[in-house]
């Protein structure tokens, strides 16, 4: 019997787009409405809650932090497995608050018995969580993004403390500044991805562990509809708005696409799996 996905989100009360420090932040739009948009954010964060909960998970929802808009994407807080949490170290000034509010949870998580272990990468070593280092089931290693945010040296700290294989990937440009914006394993062993956001090289190492049949290449409407940045629960896909590519690409293979208006979230670059920290993978 398979353990049931236990994801911790982070209340949106205290998010909103006011700083650029990615291509997607859109303060202006969020400025032209504040209210509008602060209301389209709670009802699609309650979308996203209710449709994890109806693919089998246990949502935790934690409490943000006035000033730090962003810590509204989890992804970023840390790296779990095995009951044990890396928490990240940002690169960019407007996030460097969320490290120690990262920290207390995860550290009462670890009180409650849902972790044993929680540590932080050291100082200056950038790295962003598990929008950096996703862990792929089918063939038990992190594919570790690097060269926008997190850096290559953290790759290294990352494989020592976990003890786990992993496969660097060079992120090409600042519009797919996470690994988890352009890249996603699936239950079934396939990775949807979107090739031009990586390096040849990085595609290379790919190709090397994926073969052809099994990789789904989204389109630049379905990366730019952050479709990508999905949360894969068994044969359930949750992401935000689809486009009929993308749909149509899973559902071929058998999963069921199910979507949410995300994009007040999308005005600050992030998208489901941005919104999430899965707590409860093991390695084998």
């Amino acid at each position: 019997m398979t353990e049931q996905p236990h994801i911790l989100l982070v209340d949106p009360a205290h998010f909103d787009v006011s700083y650029v420090i990615n291509p997607w932040m859109n303060p202006g739009a969020w400025a032209a409405d504040p209210a509008g948009q602060a209301a389209h954010a709670r009802a699609g964060f309650a979308a996203l809650c209710g449709a994890l909960e109806a693919a089998g998970a246990r949502v935790d929802i934690i409490p943000g932090v006035a000033g730090l808009p962003d810590m509204v994407f989890p992804a970023n807080a840390a790296v779990v497995l095995n009951r044990r949490a890396l928490v990240a170290r940002f690169a960019r000034p407007e996030r460097q608050g969320e490290e120690a509010a990262y920290m207390a949870a995860l550290q009462d998580f670890a009180a409650r018995g849902v972790l044993d272990e929680v540590a932080i990468f050291p100082d200056s070593c950038f790295q962003e969580g598990a929008g950096d280092a996703i862990w792929d089931a089918t063939r038990q290693l992190f594919w570790a993004g690097y060269g926008q945010r997190s850096i290559l040296a953290a790759t290294d700290h990352l494989a020592a403390f976990f003890g786990q294989r992993l496969v660097r990937l060079e992120l090409a440009t600042d519009r797919f500044y996470h690994l988890d914006t352009c890249f996603c394993p699936l239950s079934g062993g396939e990775v949807l991805l979107y090739p031009p956001a990586f390096t040849p090289d990085s595609l290379a190492r790919i190709h090397a562990e994926v073969p052809p049949g099994l990789r789904l290449e989204a389109s630049a409407e379905d990366a730019a509809a952050f479709c990508v940045n999905a949360v894969n629960l068994g044969r359930t896909v949750v992401m935000a708005r689809a486009p009929t590519h993308v749909r149509e690409l899973l559902e071929a293979r058998g999963y069921q696409v199910v979507d949410v208006d995300l994009d007040p979230f999308i005005l600050s670059g992030g998208g489901a799996y941005c919104m999430t920290l899965r707590l409860d993978r093991k390695s084998l």
